[in-house]
C-alpha cells in the first residue's frame, strides 16, 4: 500500500485516508465492525510494525490517517470478550440490554472497568500507531439505549464519551475525534465544559440522506418545494455542530446501488447529475469524505471480496469523470475559501436559494482576505441565457470549473 496507495492519494488531491476498523475481528464480511481484539491490529494487512510503517510513510507524504473504531459493541464469539469468565464481564447482565441489532453484545458502560478498557484502547491506537483521527462508529447507540431515543439516554455511555474525549484532547491535542451519529442529540461537537460531548466533528447523515433523495428524483418533481428544500434544509442547522459530509461505504452496498446508479436518468444524464452532486458536495461548507471507488463512477456495488473496477478508466466517460474529480479535489485544496471558514457564518452566503421552479442554486464561498468563489448549480440542465446571479462583491468573474467541460 505504501507504493500504490500513497502516490494515488497524493496525485488525486486527497488530504487523508480513512481506514475501516483495524481492531482485530473474526469475520471478513463484517468489514471490521464486529471486533474481538481491541488492542490487536488485524493481521489481514500485515503485522503491527508494517502498519506503523505505512502510517509513518503517509505522514512523510503529508497524508493524515483516520481509523474507524467500534466502541458500542463486540462479537459474541467464544474466544473474544463475550462471557469472558463465564459471566457478564464486558456486557450487560440484563439480557434485554445485552444484544444489538447486529447480533453482537453491547458494552456495559455502567462499569468503570469497561470504560477504562475502551479508553485505554483508544489511547493505544493514538499513542503507538500515531493515527491522526479516530471515527467512532454508531454513536447514537451510545447516546440512547440501543439507539432508541424513546428509551432515554445511556448515562454510563455519555460519561464514557465525555471522559474519553476530554482526556484524549489533553494528551493528543491534534487528534481528530469524529462521531458517526445519526441522532439529533445536541452539542455533540461542543466542549464538555460547555455541556457537549467533546467530539471534534460529526458526520452529517441528514445531509447525506436528503441529498441522495434529491438526486434520485425526476427533475420534473424537483420544483416541488418539499423536494427543493432537501438541498437547503441542512444549512438551517449546519452551524449547530462541526459537520463532515459523508458518502461512505454504507451507501454503495446491499442493494442500495452505487452513487452513480442512484442518480436519475439514462447513462448520460446520470453522469451529468453525478458531476453536479460532487461539485455541490465539495464546494459547500463542511469537511468531506468519499468512499474509494466513487471517483471511478462505478455501477457495480462494492464487495469486500472483489477489487474496485479499475478497468473502467479504459472507458472515455469514466476516465473523463475521474479526471474531473481529480481537478475538483485540487481546486478545493489550493483555495482556502472552500475550507478555511467552513464553520463561520462569514464563509458562506446564499445567492439563489428559492428558485425551485428551475432548480437553480447559487452561493458564495470566501475568506476575509482571499478570493471569492461563486458556485452556480443547475440541477435541471436547462439552458438559461442572461440568468442573473446577485453577488456581494463588484468585479469581473472568471469561470474556473464547468461540469459540462468533462
Amino acid at each position: 500500500m505504501v507504493d500504490m496507495l500513497i502516490p494515488y492519494v497524493k496525485e488525486n488531491g486527497y488530504s487523508h485516508i480513512e481506514l475501516m476498523p483495524l481492531t482485530e475481528y473474526p469475520y471478513d464480511g463484517s468489514w471490521g465492525y464486529q471486533v474481538n481484539g481491541y488492542f490487536s491490529a488485524t493481521s489481514r494487512y500485515g503485522n503491527p510494525k508494517q502498519l506503523m510503517y505505512f502510517i509513518d510513510q503517509c505522514h512523510k507524504n503529508n497524508i493524515g490517517v483516520i481509523m474507524d473504531f467500534v466502541p458500542a459493541h463486540f462479537v459474541k464469539d467464544a474466544h473474544g470478550l463475550s462471557m469472558f469468565d463465564g459471566g457478564c464481564v464486558y456486557e450487560y447482565p440484563n439480557i434485554h440490554d445485552r444484544y444489538t441489532e447486529w447480533d453482537s453484545c453491547y458494552f456495559d458502560f455502567g462499569r468503570e472497568e469497561v470504560r477504562s478498557f475502551l479508553m485505554s484502547s483508544v489511547h493505544f491506537w493514538a499513542n503507538y500507531y500515531h493515527v491522526d483521527g479516530i471515527r467512532f462508529d454508531a454513536i447514537s447507540n451510545l447516546i440512547f439505549w440501543a439507539g432508541n431515543k424513546s428509551r432515554g439516554q445511556n448515562d454510563g455511555a455519555i460519561t464514557f464519551m465525555k471522559r474519553m474525549n476530554t482526556k484524549m484532547a489533553e494528551l493528543f491535542p491534534s487528534l481528530m475525534l469524529i462521531a458517526e451519529d445519526s441522532s439529533d442529540y445536541p452539542k455533540v461537537t461542543h466542549k464538555v465544559e460547555d455541556g457537549g460531548l467533546g467530539f471534534d466533528y460529526k458526520w452529517d447523515l441528514g445531509w447525506m440522506n436528503d441529498t441522495l433523495k434529491y438526486f434520485k428524483e425526476d427533475p420534473v418533481y424537483r420544483s416541488n418545494i418539499d423536494i427543493h428544500r432537501k438541498l437547503t434544509f441542512s444549512m438551517m442547522y449546519f452551524y449547530s455542530e462541526k459537520f463532515i459530509l459523508p458518502i461512505s461505504h454504507d451507501e454503495v452496498v446491499h442493494g442500495k446501488k452505487t452513487i452513480l446508479d442512484k442518480m436519475w436518468g439514462n447513462n448520460d444524464q446520470k453522469f451529468a447529475q453525478y458531476k453536479a452532486l460532487h461539485l455541490y458536495m465539495m464546494t459547500r461548507p463542511g469537511k468531506k469524505i468519499n468512499f474509494m471507488g466513487n471517483e471511478l463512477a462505478e455501477y457495480k456495488e462494492w464487495n469486500e471480496v472483489d477489487s474496485l473496477g479499475w478497468n473502467l478508466l479504459d472507458y472515455p466517460q469514466h476516465h473523463s469523470f475521474f479526471k474531473y474529480y481529480n481537478e475538483l479535489n485540487h481546486l478545493i485544496k489550493k483555495n482556502p475559501a472552500f475550507y478555511k471558514a467552513d464553520f463561520s457564518y462569514d464563509g458562506f452566503t446564499w445567492l439563489v436559494v428559492d428558485d425551485n421552479k428551475q432548480s437553480i442554486f447559487a452561493y458564495e464561498r470566501k475568506t476575509k482576505s482571499g478570493k471569492t468563489f461563486v458556485c452556480v448549480l443547475n440541477f435541471l440542465g436547462n439552458t438559461h441565457i442572461g440568468y442573473k446571479i446577485p453577488v456581494t462583491n463588484k468585479g469581473f468573474y472568471r469561470e474556473v470549473m464547468n461540469t459540462d467541460s468533462y
